[in-house]
């Protein structure tokens, strides 16, 4: 009697042990990702009430020195939302960006500041982090390369060390056009073209110091790759991704993140994922992609794997690096949180 009394107690408990590390592991969630670069997913982080605070495009996010997370949304009811890293939301602000698109944040003198470039004004600004407009930009016309400033369409900017603002004409004349940091016009290179050194849908642009002289990497998102252009606008490098149609490029630390809105190409509906490379620009993680194979040194075509995202528009790298997926034309989707493994 003493024994079955023992086993019966050893079987509940044995199964109360089964039943605690399967509710653990439902809790945590499935891990995505390769090589070490491993993630959960989120999609509930974003706290904010839909009703009051609703997006249209969720279109790229940033974090700011104070560990606040800023998205950008082409919604005017509120253009700007601000979280914290659990997604709480902090403040919102911005009506007047029908066509809010690239968000960028840098800084001047200790202060950070917001770059906006809004597709449907054909303008970019340069704002405070709560909101305030500091500089407009217009289409570069003393550039003698447009002839209407409709032709101007910016998607992107970055900022160099010395204050210099470049902005990507990624749904334009695909130039990038190189301002200083008052707004006047220092020079234009790129364009659209056929040979390597033009571009075709330049929806991104950044300067990667990861080498300790800055470089620009510019995305071509229809070639599935990106571009590295010396501070100038001399071609150095292509870092083909083939089946990626990437968006804008993001450095944090070592790691090259990026969004891909579509794969394997442009015609591929709901398809996107989000890709790593390390530090020599070779992919070694796709979240909801392929696993990343090179083949004789050739990185061969990657592809959605796992329908986890629909149109992936950006990504913000946080300083716990976790990631954080915001989303166009993806049924008003708040932004998706990748939790680093």
């Amino acid at each position: 009697m003493q024994r079955r009394k023992f086993i019966r107690a050893a079987a509940l408990a044995t199964a109360g042990f089964y039943i605690s590390h399967d509710l653990l592991a439902n809790k945590k969630g499935p891990v995505y990702g390769h090589n070490g670069m491993r993630y959960t997913l989120d999609t509930k982080w974003s706290k904010a009430d839909a009703v009051r605070f609703p997006v249209k495009d969720c279109h790229e996010m940033v974090q700011d020195k104070k560990g606040r997370i800023f998205l950008l949304t082409n919604e005017t009811k509120n253009n700007v939302l601000v979280y914290n890293k659990s997604g709480k939301l902090l403040n919102s602000w911005g009506t007047e960006f029908p066509g809010a698109h690239g968000l960028t944040l840098a800084s001047e003198g200790g202060e950070e500041f917001l770059l906006i470039t809004d597709t449907d004004k054909h303008q970019v600004y340069k704002t405070t982090p709560d909101g305030k407009i500091l500089l407009t930009i217009d289409c570069p016309m003393d550039s003698g390369k447009y002839t209407k400033k409709e032709a101007f369409v910016p998607t992107e900017t970055t900022v160099a060390d010395n204050g210099d603002i470049y902005i990507a004409d990624g749904y334009g004349a695909q130039f990038i056009s190189r301002f200083d940091r008052n707004g006047k016009l220092l020079a234009v290179f790129g364009g659209r073209g056929e040979g390597t050194a033009f571009l075709d849908n330049a929806h991104g642009i950044t300067v990667d110091r990861r080498k300790g002289t800055p470089t620009l990497l510019v995305t071509d998102r229809t070639r599935n790759c990106f571009k590295r252009y010396s501070m100038d606008g001399e071609l150095q490098e292509v870092i083909e991704l083939p089946g990626a149609c990437v968006c804008r490029p993001v450095i944090r630390g070592q790691h090259l993140y990026a969004a891909v809105l579509r794969s394997p190409d442009m015609n591929g509906e709901g398809s996107g994922f989000v890709t790593i490379l390390d530090k020599d620009n070779k992919v070694v993680s796709n979240i909801g992609g392929t696993e990343p194979k090179y083949t004789d040194g050739r990185l061969q075509r990657m592809q959605q794997a796992e329908k986890l995202f629909i149109h992936p528009h950006d990504v913000c790298v946080d300083d716990d690096e976790n990631i954080y997926v915001a989303q166009w034309a993806s049924g008003k989707a708040y932004p998706y949180k990748l939790g680093r493994v």
